[in-house]
């Protein structure tokens, strides 16, 4: 994050020269007053002018925009960025007439880009880590409705044929949608095997108290 020294006969006029010299505002920055000066004797003799230290703060959000434009650009997609951003997460809706190149097979192309949107924006910060959560055209709220789905129909096969099913291999995100779908069920449990990339979940009858 940039910082810079400003001096000027006051401090308040030091932070009014250093945002004009940064090109921001006070809610953009971080203010430590390092010296506030001294008028000195009749103004004239040790007169000592005041310093202060301007920080820009981490910008999540604009970091982010340039960075998926940047990666638009090289794709040839015509794509707008809008972001809602809170204490713990920076939300991103990429808007455009058709998104499927960026949603990509199941996702995969979606959650890469949101993979390294964070790796982007939080790198080179002590801040707290913000999480990404990256979507379009609905696509997160639509797929988790067919994974809850999924489970469901999964889960009573294993119940009626009293057998475990194994699903198809999922990202973390994917995993903890069927086990949160089915956590509550009295008939099946569920947990994960495998290594990533091929971790999937599995379905499982419960068995029965004697």
């Amino acid at each position: 994050m940039k910082s810079i020294e400003v001096t000027a006969k006051t401090a308040e006029a030091a932070i009014e020269k250093g945002l004009i010299e940064l090109n921001t505002t006070k809610e953009n920055v971080d203010i430590e007053i390092l010296d506030q000066g001294s008028k000195g004797f009749l103004n004239i003799f040790g007169v000592k002018e005041a310093v202060v230290k301007i920080t820009l703060k981490k910008q999540f959000d604009k970091e982010a925009e340039e960075f998926l434009n940047k990666i638009f650009t090289h794709m040839g997609v015509e794509a707008k960025v809008e972001t809602k951003e809170t204490e713990d997460s920076l939300n991103i809706e990429i808007l455009g007439e058709d998104m499927g190149i960026l949603i990509g097979y199941r996702g995969e192309t979606l959650d890469a880009l949101q993979y390294l949107t964070s790796l982007a924006i939080n790198k080179d910060t002590n801040e707290k880590y913000k999480r990404v959560i990256l979507d379009t055209q609905n696509y997160r709220a639509k797929r988790t409705e067919i994974l809850k789905g999924l489970a469901i129909k999964k889960a009573k096969r294993a119940k009626m044929f009293n057998k475990a099913i194994k699903l198809e291999p999922m990202n973390p995100y994917e995993r903890r949608i069927i086990h949160s779908a089915l956590q509550n069920d009295n008939y099946v449990k569920t947990f994960s095997e495998g290594d990533e990339p091929y971790r999937r979940v599995v379905i499982e009858p419960k068995r029965k108290k004697a």
